[in-house]
């Protein structure tokens, strides 16, 4: 039996991305996504936000870098990952967090993004890490 380990999760951007790259060179873009879930609860409307730890690699992680920025609303498909590790105290740690293999850019918000007339430009963008093909946006 296979396992499945895959994910979608749709959100803000809490802060712009950070870039950084291997020793070998190789780009990896981190960002935190904030997503919220609605809900009721006696009759009245309650929300739970989530905060979730976004990495990117190579290409994707490169236009992620250069397109996202906090506040901006993506899509995020991918797997989750944990890391282990333990620390001086010789204490077992572990943190989850999403490797994202697939990023949708939504629209940016309308004091970003609008064409002369006002209306929201164009600007969502699908890039991919599995293919080098990526579609960017033009502003």
């Amino acid at each position: 039996m296979n396992n499945l380990n895959s994910i979608i999760l749709e959100g803000n951007l809490t802060r712009d991305p950070v870039m950084d790259k291997t020793p070998k060179g190789t780009a990896v873009c981190h960002f935190t996504v904030a997503s919220n879930r609605y809900y009721k609860s006696e009759g009245e409307r309650q929300e739970e936000v989530g905060f979730f730890d976004v990495e990117v690699w190579s290409r994707l992680a490169e236009t992620c870098s250069e397109y996202l920025t906090k506040g901006r609303g993506v899509r995020v498909v991918g797997r989750l990952k944990q890391d282990r590790w333990s620390n001086a105290d010789g204490e077992l740690r572990s943190r989850i967090h999403i490797v994202g293999e697939h990023v949708e850019f939504r629209a940016r918000p309308k004091s970003e993004g609008t064409d002369e007339a006002g209306s929201p430009a164009e600007a969502e963008t699908v890039a991919d890490a599995v293919d080098d093909k990526v579609a960017v946006p033009a502003y």
